[in-house]
């Protein structure tokens, strides 16, 4: 009977653990996003729209990365100008690319919005909209390289 008992908890044990382990091995991505897999600290792949097989003790999602697209709310001083506020509209073209910069584009952002900004002659509130154009395409020389694009960006006078 005791042999019978310890039978029955070892191979419900093992059930148990044969389920945990499969229902981790599937990972459902959903519409709009990638999910980068690495394993052992590396990229492996970047995971599309859908459901996948992945090995459940040894890959890991490290960014769930967006496609729709972001928003990122800037504020920066101008010289001469006052604070220039405003937002920066931006997408991942490429997650492959963008992956390994992913964490770090809030602060990719800034720096370049600074930069164009030191860049620039001081600018009246009627140049507001050009300002923006031209902060877009020096941001955009920055970002596609990594797989990024910014879409738009909309400033407004502090």
């Amino acid at each position: 009977m005791l042999f019978f008992q310890t039978m029955m908890t070892a191979a419900l044990t093992l059930l148990l653990v044969s389920t945990v382990l499969v229902a981790s091995a599937v990972r459902h991505v959903p519409a709009g996003q990638v999910h980068s897999l690495y394993r052992r600290g590396k990229l492996v792949r970047v995971l599309q729209q859908g459901t996948h097989l992945v090995l459940p003790l040894f890959d890991r999602v490290a960014h769930k990365i967006n496609l729709a697209g972001q928003t990122l709310r800037l504020d920066a001083s101008q010289e001469d100008a006052g604070e220039v506020r405003g937002t920066v509209y931006w997408q991942v073209l490429e997650p492959e690319r963008a992956d390994a910069v992913f964490e770090q584009v809030d602060q990719l952002i800034r720096r370049g919005a600074r930069e164009a900004l030191r860049n620039e002659p001081a600018a009246a509130d009627t140049d507001r909209r050009d300002l923006g154009a031209r902060m877009k395409q020096s941001l955009n020389s920055a970002l596609r390289e990594r797989g990024m694009m910014v879409t738009r960006v909309e400033l407004d006078a502090a």
